[in-house]
């Protein structure tokens, strides 16, 4: 790297030299993080090491010789942008649940790392793809990779409706809402009275979308704790957990390979690109679903 370069700099802050990073789990680093035992990230709360994050003129990175990927010239940043973070993240989602050619795959969420898990998993040959969401713009664009859509909302029970149409449960089912899902009103009081760490409505679905001796991957975002975990479901049928932060230093150069070679794609999920200044408004839309949106990019 030298002064001018654009460079990508993953999401997890690593020191490149400690037990974790030596095996390649880069988002565990034991240096990275003085607030607690999970490794650093950028942009995610002291409890990960008080890094302020990318969304900005300037940023600090701390072992800047670990991860950063200089950019080519010919790749727009917005070809390049969420190797970041959201194309590890999905990918590996997709890749820890095992994922192969021929599957049935369910993904909860369809915002913009549900998305590229969706398209993930149609790229590794996933024979049929089920979106699940509330948010009817979101699922018409994951139809439009060739997902099959459900709005949860038509349904009693969204898991138990999965099991009868993919005729005992899908192979993988891969959870990319965690804790934000929409909450009971039991929940909401737990939370208020913090008992309850956030929504468990993903869980439970996956609990019962998955097929006995399935998978179920959660790259959903999850803290603290869960009342009534639905463990005995997932132990009687001997479905397999797989969850985590990404080790995103692992999959910035593979798949930039692959963005090189216009064998994949993320640039579709951008909805809106706006100055650094209307981030707030940027934060808005995408929280309250306003004006069809998905991502945004902001641009100093």
């Amino acid at each position: 790297m030298k002064k001018g370069d654009r460079v990508i700099v993953p999401f997890p802050v690593a020191c490149g030299h400690c037990y974790y990073c030596d095996h390649g789990q880069y988002s565990q680093c034991d240096n990275s993080n003085p607030n607690g035992e999970a490794g650093g990230l950028f942009g995610y709360s002291d409890a990960y090491g008080g890094y302020a994050g990318g969304q900005a003129e300037y940023m600090r990175v701390p072992y800047a010789n670990v991860g950063p990927v200089v950019v080519p010239e010919e790749l727009t940043d917005e070809q390049v942008l969420f190797l970041t973070d959201i194309l590890p993240t999905s990918r590996w989602g997709v890749e820890i649940s095992g994922v192969k050619s021929g599957d049935t795959v369910v993904v909860l969420g369809c915002g913009p790392v549900g998305l590229l898990t969706i398209k993930w998993c149609i790229f590794l040959g996933a024979k049929r793809v089920i979106a699940v969401d509330s948010v009817n713009y979101r699922l018409k664009h994951a139809a439009s990779y060739g997902a099959e859509i459900m709005n949860f909302e038509d349904y009693n029970n969204t898991g138990l409706e999965i099991k009868e149409l993919t005729h005992g449960g899908a192979d993988v089912a891969i959870d990319c809402v965690g804790m934000d899902g929409k909450m009971s009103v039991l929940e909401k009081v737990e939370a208020a009275m913090k008992l309850q760490a956030g929504s468990k409505s993903a869980i439970e679905i996956v609990s019962e979308a998955v097929r006995k001796c399935g998978t179920v991957s959660m790259v959903g975002v999850y803290g603290g704790r869960y009342n009534t975990f639905p463990l005995g479901n997932f132990w009687t049928r001997n479905v397999t957990l797989k969850m985590g932060q990404c080790p995103a230093q692992n999959y910035v150069q593979p798949i930039l390979e692959l963005i090189k070679e216009r064998k994949f794609d993320a640039t579709d999920i951008i909805t809106h690109t706006l100055k650094l200044e209307d981030g707030v408004h940027g934060y808005s839309i995408f929280d309250n679903k306003e004006d069809g949106c998905i991502k945004v990019v902001l641009k100093p």
